[in-house]
């Protein structure tokens, strides 16, 4: 659903395209005398399989919501390159369900971005699997990245199966209860663009059969945005935690990756939460 004002941005944004989508690049005849070049609204609404009224109120901005499948067939028939798609789905309030069907994006091409971090620094894709981390990630979180995960993959382990299966994982993050709470919260916002993923389904199922805390956390429904702030990692042998500050960014060409990077900090203040 979206509102009034919303609806005038997105009636105008849809007017624009169809005036600058040429009736001989849609596969249909030029049709005589035009007073733009582009699409006229009832060539739209053909392609489209809706009416001509109803085109007219989207773009006036009098149309209250818009299915999924005729945004689709929207942004089709105006030929929209992935931004404008996702620009026209975020306008209408809906999710894309091409994102959620895209296979999931690689690390590959941003080992050479954590690699020239000289903090640790490291990748998770949309599962929360390391995808990419730089020799400073391997060193600081020794216990999860430095280790290969027993699937004989010789990958590490998923971020979550290492928070909430690893009895190291206790005691090496500072404040574990505070954190692994918050660590479920994070993933349950994450993964709502990617609902009904299987692979995602299937981890939740283990982690809530296998963990007590994630199953009670999951259950809390809370939801939480990957912020960063401090964080704090205890090593054994170690007499105070290693503080650092935690900042986690987006890559726009894999939206489904996100690059989270590690700047060395003070001690946290008493009572702040801290972890992975």
């Amino acid at each position: 659903m979206y509102h009034a004002g919303e609806g005038s941005s997105l009636g105008r944004f849809l007017r624009t395209r169809r005036e600058q989508r040429s009736p001989a690049a849609a596969g249909l005849p030029a049709g005589g005398r035009r007073r733009t070049p582009g699409l006229r609204r009832e060539e739209l609404a053909q392609l489209c399989g809706v009416s001509p009224t109803w085109i007219a109120w989207l773009e006036q901005g009098r149309v209250k919501s818009v299915s999924v499948p005729t945004i689709s067939a929207l942004a089709t028939a105006l030929n929209l390159s992935r931004a404008e798609r996702a620009y026209l789905f975020e306008l209408a309030g809906r999710a894309d369900p091409t994102r959620a069907s895209a296979p999931p994006a690689n690390g590959a091409s941003l080992q050479r971005l954590v690699d020239s971090i000289d903090t640790p620094a490291y990748v998770l894709d949309r599962h929360w699997d390391p995808a990419a981390w730089n020799r400073a990630a391997s060193t600081l979180f020794k216990p999860w990245l430095g280790r290969p995960a027993r699937t004989g993959d010789g990958r590490p382990c998923n971020l979550l199966r290492f928070v909430f299966l690893s009895p190291e994982a206790r005691t090496f993050i500072a404040d574990w209860a505070a954190r692994a709470e918050r660590v479920a919260a994070e993933f349950r916002a994450d993964t709502a663009r990617w609902r009904n993923d299987p692979v995602t389904e299937a981890l939740v199922a283990e982690l809530r059969n296998a963990s007590p805390e994630f199953n009670r956390f999951w259950r809390q429904q809370k939801v939480l945005g990957r912020d960063g702030g401090q964080r704090a990692f205890m090593h054994a042998g170690q007499k105070k935690p290693r503080c650092y500050e935690q900042f986690t960014l987006s890559a726009s060409q894999h939206p489904d990756l996100k690059v989270t990077v590690l700047v060395p900090s003070q001690q946290p203040a008493p009572g702040l939460r801290a972890g992975g």
